[in-house]
């Protein structure tokens, strides 16, 4: 593999992931409620949730995962159910007096931000669809191992640097003023894109099962 095929990988995977979508909205979020550590313990548990998603990408399982209808299904369906539950949380929080919410946040254990961002990209399994779409722009059939794995080390490693800018940028000062200015809006608005990112997953999920033979 030459630098000009790997950095076309790489310009490819950071265009998808630095896109806005579920990851993106909720470390922008939880960066400018809850301030840049949470924000970057949320990053860093994203960035391993879409590293795991790139190893499948990688050897080849993400191919056998898109024609595995009963396993994918579950996955959709799992990963739909979690982005309606933090639809949920971001309605009820929208709904809470700041003092309300003050308190609650100084009573969260600082490891669940880690947790929480894992699983969101654990439960997205269309993220093995851009691993593979961004591969697929520079890889070869005659590439060895050696090109695979840099190239998606490579791309790991712009994912991890992406939420880490993410949580830099919206957890800085004036944009937290914002925020808490219009918390109800926001959290209102961020509750209704994730309400409807859920719906979309899980209706695919039964899309696909209809088609299936």
């Amino acid at each position: 593999m030459d630098w000009a095929s790997l950095f076309s990988i790489f310009l490819a995977f950071f265009v998808v992931a630095v896109s806005p979508g579920p990851a993106t909205l909720a470390v922008s979020t939880v960066s400018a409620s809850h301030g840049r550590a949470a924000g970057a313990q949320f990053g860093i548990g994203l960035g391993f949730g879409l590293a795991f998603w790139g190893i499948v990408a990688a050897t080849g399982l993400g191919a056998v995962l898109q024609t595995t209808t009963q396993l994918l299904l579950a996955i959709k369906i799992g990963g739909g159910c979690y982005l309606l539950w933090l639809a949920y949380s971001s309605a009820r929080a929208a709904m809470r007096p700041n003092t309300t919410l003050v308190e609650e946040r100084g009573s969260l254990p600082s490891g669940r931000w880690l947790l929480r961002g894992l699983t969101l990209n654990l439960s997205n399994p269309k993220a093995v669809v851009a691993w593979m779409a961004a591969l697929a722009v520079g890889l070869r059939p005659d590439d060895g191992l050696a090109a695979v794995a840099v190239a998606t080390c490579g791309c790991a490693m712009i994912g991890f640097a992406i939420y880490a800018a993410y949580a830099a940028l919206f957890s800085l000062g004036p944009i937290r003023q914002v925020y808490a200015q219009f918390r109800r809006w926001i959290d209102g608005v961020v509750a209704g894109l994730f309400a409807i990112a859920g719906l979309a997953l899980i209706r695919s999920a039964f899309q696909r099962g209809a088609t299936s033979p």
